[in-house]
């Protein structure tokens, strides 16, 4: 069960964001060897900013960070729930060696006790479901809840389908959401 939620951990810290983070390197990088050579050299910025956002102690459920690098510049996008994180993540991805520009495109989410009271039921909803007890223990779980304005996006990682499902219906029936969007990626389909 622990190698399990092991691997569950280190899959998703490195596809889910690292990913993302080099996504527009890997489409821009098939024109040339010179190219190329950037391509492997953003891919590793990309793994090492992934890295050291996951490290960032305020880094929790309720944001979400995306991006990619091309040629060295960082383009920060998703959602923080406060404004002084969003100041925080450019800071991280600055002092990264090699990293030569940050653009920060981070939604900072209205801060709203009644959102916040969507979050906490959400959180509570899923983690405390015996179904999620393996992500529930991870130092980042998996599971995202991106709450705006009484809307929940889930975002993340889970390893089956039936998980993806579950996530969406536990919020569905046991948090007063407006609307609830399951943008949950699954690591292995069947």
């Amino acid at each position: 069960m622990f190698t399990r939620a092991s691997r569950l951990c280190n899959v998703l810290c490195l596809v889910a964001l690292c990913m993302t983070l080099s996504a527009g390197a890997m489409a821009n990088d098939r024109a040339s060897k010179t190219v190329t050579l950037s391509h492997g050299s953003d891919q590793k910025l990309a793994e090492t900013v992934a890295h050291a956002i996951r490290l960032y102690s305020q880094y929790d459920i309720f944001d979400w960070v995306e991006g990619n690098v091309q040629n060295g510049v960082v383009t920060l996008t998703g959602a923080v729930r406060e404004p002084s994180r969003k100041d925080d993540y450019t800071r991280i991805a600055q002092q990264i060696p090699g990293i030569t520009e940050v653009h920060n495109e981070l939604r900072v989410l209205p801060l709203s006790t009644f959102d916040d009271q969507i979050r906490w039921a959400a959180s509570q909803v899923i983690y405390r479901d015996p179904m999620f007890a393996a992500y529930a223990i991870q130092a980042n779980p998996p599971i995202h809840i991106i709450v705006e304005n009484g809307k929940v996006t889930l975002k993340g990682m889970v390893a089956t389908p039936m998980e993806k499902q579950l996530a969406e219906m536990k919020v569905r029936t046991g948090v007063m959401a407006f609307e609830v969007n399951n943008d949950l990626q699954v690591e292995k389909l069947g």
